[in-house]
């Protein structure tokens, strides 16, 4: 920081120095040199901590201070294998080097006693490891370096359909219906296709969030928030043996559950003795700092931001409990998180889960597998995508901002929104997650042309975050009809930063959307963690509440629909209509019809 910078952010402690002190400064040099040892001596007193986020497709670390403030971060991407249809595989020691690059440089130039926790989260991948902690292949090439099955991997179908055959009770924890994005259904997988290269040398099975505060410590302690969300534990009950036994996973069973955890922690909690001189070294940090049972990316995110202050701006939740707000973590996926007092049980949403996000409340998580993975699907598969690109690139712009721009001068009098009267995209490429449960339903689009331009490529990029927005809409109906009572979004994610994906939003759903003034949400809610475990805090909730998020300054993006028609409904939205319809007869025939007969039999409502 020059001393010039300086001086200016200490502007408003001049005054107070010169009126409270008997000195009499002789040039603006001596005041400049009085006030940067005064900021010198307040730098010296904050205390830092570290998030690190582990994604689907990059590895993020944050330095926040005591105030909530990200003061650096850095981005690492990592690698993503797809050897079949379907089947999508990492490699934990790739994500570890991530990790330890991002880390050194957002804590290059802080002194190292300054730097009190360090926090994990990650996508709930399953890490597989032998009884040396050395990584073990989970596929049928004998790749061992690729031993983790990502989260949005689907090869478990006949598993996860064994395991929801059962109608076991630990099932009416995850909405009724199991996800093959889970854990059993995975570990089944490994038994029946794996069983001598890898079930039988395994020594630990890990999620991702747990397989990094391992890393880190040592200890192979988990998270509540990993077992209670993606491996059936309960924090009142602990493993359910019958449920192992009847789908035939009976081996974690008899080792008392110690390859998948039978040490478990509360998220923020204090990991072993904190770093490992190994981890430390590796990461440019002291040994011995606190490192936090970590959480699940979207809980991070949801717990960065859902408890942001938002006095004055006149919302609905606005002197409201936290349980009238959803946090939603859009990136790859997306993740709708309501939260509650008592358990409520919703239909094909996962949850409720107890302590999982927020201590003492109940945790319901719907859920899109695909959104942002689709509308780059869509864009890119796009034909008239290298021109999209290269007119984005000569603007210097971003192709999503060329894409929005261009639909500004497209749509001319008309709303953005009523560009697609005619076109609508049914969005599960990747199966339906919430709140239809279906991983067998696709994606399909309705209403194209022969056109094959620029103008076309926008329109049907507008449709796909359209649909998206209605999924988001089924959902909290969804949740709504079962409960909860829920009147504001909290956005956070990359796509959060897409202004069209947030009004979208807005529009279809009928609520407001605030976004947090902090956008790396997910970041700071990791940081949470590590602030915690530090003991500098006495729980998530004071650092939470009290200190991280209650800035005020939330930036609000409100529904153009509000008035004078009324928000979200068929009138104000064209897609909505056939869309629900479309939902609806989905629900009662998605299990039993092919993708093209669910089509042809519901072609009328367009």
């Amino acid at each position: 920081m020059s001393r010039l910078s300086a001086a200016c952010l200490l502007f408003l402690d001049c005054s107070s120095v010169v009126a409270s002190t008997a000195l009499t400064f002789q040039s603006l040099g001596d005041l400049l040199h009085v006030l940067l040892k005064m900021h010198s001596k307040k730098q010296t007193s904050v205390k830092y901590y570290v998030g690190i986020d582990v994604g689907s497709a990059s590895v993020r670390a944050a330095l926040v201070d005591e105030f909530g403030t990200v003061v650096a971060h850095a981005e690492q991407p990592i690698q993503i294998w797809e050897p079949q249809p379907d089947h999508y595989e990492q490699s934990s020691a790739d994500i570890w080097a991530a990790c330890c690059t991002v880390t050194k440089k957002v804590v290059c130039g802080i002194d190292a006693s300054q730097i009190r926790g360090v926090g994990f989260d990650a996508t709930c991948s399953l890490v597989v490891v032998d009884k040396q902690f050395q990584p073990l292949a989970v596929n049928s090439e004998g790749q061992n370096y690729r031993n983790v099955i990502m989260w949005m991997d689907h090869r478990a179908v006949s598993q996860v359909d064994h395991i929801n055959a059962t109608k076991h009770r630990v099932l009416s924890y995850v909405g009724g219906v199991m996800s093959v994005e889970m854990q059993p259904p995975k570990l089944l997988w490994i038994k029946e296709n794996l069983q001598e290269s890898c079930w039988e040398k395994a020594g630990y099975f890990f999620d991702l969030p747990d397989f990094l505060s391992w890393k880190a410590t040592g200890v192979t302690a988990r998270s509540l928030c990993t077992l209670v969300c993606k491996w059936t534990y309960t924090s009142d009950g602990g493993w359910d043996d019958s449920f192992w036994n009847i789908i035939g996973l009976e081996d974690l069973v008899k080792d008392k559950y110690e390859k998948i955890g039978n040490h478990v922690l509360s998220p923020g909690e204090s990991v072993g003795k904190g770093l490992t001189p190994e981890a430390a070294k590796d990461l440019g940090l002291p040994e011995g700092i606190a490192v936090a049972a970590s959480l699940i990316d979207a809980h991070a995110g949801g717990l960065g931001v859902i408890g942001a202050d938002v006095k004055g701006h006149n919302l609905p939740c606005e002197n409201q409990p936290i349980t009238s707000r959803v946090a939603m973590i859009c990136g790859t996926s997306s993740c709708h998180m309501g939260v509650s007092e008592t358990p409520i049980f919703v239909p094909g949403v996962w949850g409720p889960y107890f302590s999982a996000m927020v201590p003492g409340l109940w945790l319901n998580e719907g859920g899109q597998s695909a959104t942002g993975k689709l509308i780059e699907h869509v864009v890119r598969g796009h034909v008239a995508f290298p021109e999209l690109q290269s007119k984005a690139a000569a603007r210097a712009q971003s192709i999503y901002t060329y894409l929005n721009s261009h639909l500004d001068l497209i749509k001319k009098s008309l709303p953005v929104g009523f560009l697609t009267v005619d076109l609508h995209v049914w969005p599960d490429f990747h199966g339906n997650r919430s709140p239809l449960t279906d991983l067998t339903l696709k994606g399909m689009v309705v209403g194209l042309t022969l056109s094959r331009g620029l103008d076309e490529l926008a329109l049907i990029y507008l449709a796909t975050i359209q649909a998206i927005a209605l999924g988001t809409r089924h959902i909290l109906e969804t949740m709504q009809a079962a409960g909860h009572h829920l009147n504001t979004l909290f956005l956070c994610g990359g796509l959060s930063k897409n202004p069209l994906f947030v009004q979208m939003h807005a529009d279809i759903t009928g609520k407001p959307v605030v976004l947090s003034k902090e956008v790396e949400s997910v970041l700071v809610g990791a940081a949470i963690l590590g602030a915690c475990a530090s003991g500098d805090f006495a729980s998530i909730q004071q650092d939470h509440w009290c200190l991280f998020l209650c800035k005020g300054d939330a930036a609000l993006h409100l529904s153009r629909t509000a008035a004078p028609r009324e928000a979200g409904t068929s009138s104000a939205i064209p897609s909505w209509r056939p869309w629900r319809k479309w939902e609806k007869s989905g629900e009662s025939c998605s299990l039993t019809t092919s993708t093209k007969g669910f089509m042809t039999r519901n072609m009328k409502y367009f």
